[in-house]
């Protein structure tokens, strides 16, 4: 039995990577600071609820500490993540936090939990607005959208990516771009992008790789982007 936890899990790609993952049969942590939104959707997903809040080290310590209790992690989705406008210091701050610095936290503290696994997996939900390949390819919508700390805190995520699978070999470290998506992250208008479900799928796909698969690499439906 493969055990999954996922940041940022009670909504849109994460709570959908979630449905995913525990439908292919995965035990599935659903991670979310908040409690009653959390446990609301562990229960609709037959996945287990645990609070994480990814900007608190204690929160995330407490986190992982009950989920090796129950018996320990195989796989680790950092999906956690936040869009602001965010053209000051706090607001860039917070950005950085949730979306780059908090991959450290998390992924740090799973560490000791991954190591033991037979199949240790970690993916990173990137973003193609931190793509430099994305953002120099005139045919492609990132070099046409100013996401200036956005952008800066998922090309973080990619470099994260790059750095853990260098530094820890025995674990599969990926990043994803999970495509526009009709979520509250995606703005307000949920009519625009696409379904969460096709989003969704390379996350979980990602998240089921056996012992012989990629590690260092940023995948983009069924195929590498460039970093």
């Amino acid at each position: 039995m493969t055990t999954t936890l996922i940041t940022g899990a009670n909504r849109g790609i994460g709570k959908e990577t979630a449905r995913q993952l525990a439908a292919a049969g995965h035990t599935v942590y659903v991670g979310a600071r908040d409690e009653a939104r959390g446990r609301a959707a562990a229960e609709e997903l037959g996945a287990r609820f645990v609070q994480l809040d990814v900007t608190d080290d204690a929160s995330v310590a407490a986190a992982l500490a009950r989920i090796e209790a129950d018996g320990g992690l195989d796989v680790l989705v950092n999906n956690a993540g936040i869009a602001m406008l965010a053209l000051n210091g706090p607001d860039a701050l917070e950005v950085f936090d949730t979306n780059a610095v908090s991959i450290v936290r998390v992924t740090e503290a799973a560490l000791p939990l991954l190591r033991r696994s037979a199949n240790p997996v970690v993916v990173n939900v990137s973003s193609a607005l931190g793509s430099f390949a994305a953002n120099h390819d005139p045919a492609r919508p990132a070099s046409h959208v100013s996401a200036i700390v956005y952008g800066a805190s998922k090309a973080a995520v990619s470099m994260l990516t790059v750095q853990y699978a260098r530094a820890v070999p025995e674990i599969k470290f990926n990043a994803v771009e999970p495509g526009y998506t009709a979520t509250e992250l995606g703005g307000h208008d949920h009519s625009q992008g696409r379904p969460v479900e096709v989003s969704a799928r390379t996350v979980a796909h990602m998240a089921a790789i056996g012992p012989d698969g990629p590690t260092g690499t940023f995948w983009e439906d069924d195929g590498e982007l460039g970093w």
